[in-house]
């Protein structure tokens, strides 16, 4: 049972969820890793290295999927706020859209090796087939998505308890993280060799594994429809009958003046990591390990683990943190640890003493997940503050507004981060580098991160909801409307 919100006009009593209602609600992190983030993470090992398209095309795919998922985004919350229905506003679209984006997640892959080799309008098939499939997929998980994260901020008006889910969120994020890292181990299993070749058909390896995948994504957004409530639908949202106007809420949305403050934070981090996101792995290999190939691909799967365990073990210390010194500054803690992390890679990548690199990979680990654990937290309060000035709730517009900027940022520095390798003078010709191409790209995941973090700092302490100031807005709101 959960805590009475007020007593007597005191101050509000902690809104505490149950253990199971939290852990239900975690296990959407899963759908939304799998079904988002594990295609971009396989796409050149499946497409590039088995296929042989050209990698200049799967990076054009990968782009774009990103720019198409920020424009689906803020239709999809615009929907999902509008929505009414017996069963709230939210989990219509968890359960439908969960189902589907794990039915459909192998089709993805469905397609022939002898394809690559049949143009249309001079390109490979593969690669008309990838951006079709793409962008009927992307809108089926785009409403899971939004619905899912916006679900979160409607869980519990208490603000420690908004940091307690987001942990909770956090952490099975970075454990559903390991299917991703898994995919490779799994198309090399002696199932999937090809007889006579000695090849592995890595095709039909991620047709299966994504059928697996997509089972378990199913069976989570079910649990999540009958596990977790709308605490706001009944008291506040279905009062509203007028219906907003897309144009309208997104305007409204960006006009909260705390909540642009936080999209510059998120997108700062965002824009700043992306841009180097593929780097590390170019450091490893060409510069810790000489170029050895086989040394560099063992090391990156350490790096993995390591940035997993940094996420783990970092998101508590940090709800710990801010629930002693408050959200803002736990966050402001989180980007000094993303500093060390990223500016320490200048030492710690080293050929002399290799396995100090999985040190950095875990410290960046552990600002990533606390930061965005935080960003969430955050956020909820902002979606308060907002009801309180305009009378609406519109988590679906806040949750669209904020994944627009953040897929923009993150679109962006991955295109950028071609030019930066490029920039250093790197050439696939050489497996030894020249000194000068090395130094430039540690310059880059020293230095370009660092400038993000600092820049998300400086706007995520411009926020003016503090925790009193949240209690005030919690009470404010319980008077005028009612407890939820």
């Amino acid at each position: 049972m959960q805590e009475a919100n007020v007593a007597n006009g005191k101050k509000p009593l902690r809104d505490r969820l149950p253990f199971l209602t939290k852990a239900s609600y975690s296990l959407g992190t899963a759908v939304d890793m799998w079904g988002l983030w594990l295609y971009p993470a396989v796409s050149y090992m499946v497409f590039n290295l088995h296929l042989g398209l050209d990698p200049r095309l799967v990076g054009i795919v990968v782009g774009s999927l990103r720019f198409w998922d920020a424009i689906v985004d803020p239709v999809v919350g615009w929907l999902s706020d509008n929505l009414r229905s017996r069963h709230g506003r939210r989990r219509p679209f968890i359960l439908i859209a969960g189902i589907l984006s794990g039915l459909c997640l192998p089709v993805l892959f469905l397609m022939s090796p002898s394809w690559v080799d049949i143009k249309f309008l001079g390109i490979s098939v593969v690669f008309w087939y990838m951006i079709g499939s793409n962008f009927l997929y992307i809108p089926i998980i785009s409403a899971f998505t939004i619905p899912y994260y916006s679900l979160g901020n409607e869980m519990s008006p208490d603000y420690e308890e908004r940091t307690s889910i987001m942990s909770f969120r956090s952490v099975a994020q970075k454990v559903s993280e390991v299917g991703n890292f898994l995919a490779f181990k799994f198309t090399t299993l002696a199932w999937f060799l090809i007889p006579g070749t000695g090849k592995q058909n890595t095709l039909l390896a991620m047709r299966v594994y994504t059928s697996m995948l997509g089972l378990i994504m199913a069976i989570f957004s079910i649990i999540i429809f009958f596990r977790v409530k709308e605490r706001y639908y009944e008291k506040v949202v279905v009062k509203i009958k007028k219906k907003i106007s897309i144009l309208s809420s997104l305007g409204e949305t960006l006009r909260c003046v705390p909540f642009r403050y936080i999209l510059i934070m998120g997108f700062a981090f965002t824009f700043g990591t992306s841009m180097v996101g593929a780097l590390g792995y170019y450091v490893t290999r060409f510069y810790v390990a000489g170029g050895n190939e086989i040394a560099g691909n063992n090391w990156q799967s350490w790096m993995g683990l390591a940035f997993m365990i940094g996420g783990v073990i970092g998101v508590p210390i940090h709800a710990t943190l801010a629930h002693r010194i408050g959200k803002r500054k736990a966050a402001v803690v989180a980007c000094v640890v993303g500093i060390c992390g990223y500016g320490g890679s200048w030492f710690l990548y080293t050929p002399h003493i290799q396995w100090l690199q999985t040190v950095a990979s875990g410290l960046i680990g552990m600002s990533a997940a606390s930061l965005w654990m935080l960003h969430a937290a955050i956020g909820a309060d902002i979606q308060d503050f907002d009801e309180l000035n305009t009378g609406t709730r519109r988590e679906g517009s806040f949750t669209a507004c904020g994944s627009y900027i953040l897929k923009f940022g993150n679109a962006i520095g991955t295109l950028l981060c071609g030019f930066i390798i490029a920039w250093s003078g790197f050439t696939w010709k050489l497996q030894v580098q020249a000194p000068e191409t090395i130094l430039g790209l540690r310059f880059s995941l020293a230095s370009l991160p660092v400038v993000g973090l600092i820049i998300a700092m400086i706007f995520v302490l411009r926020v003016p909801i503090t925790k009193q100031k949240a209690e005030e807005i919690r009470k404010s709101l319980e008077e005028r409307r009612g407890t939820v």
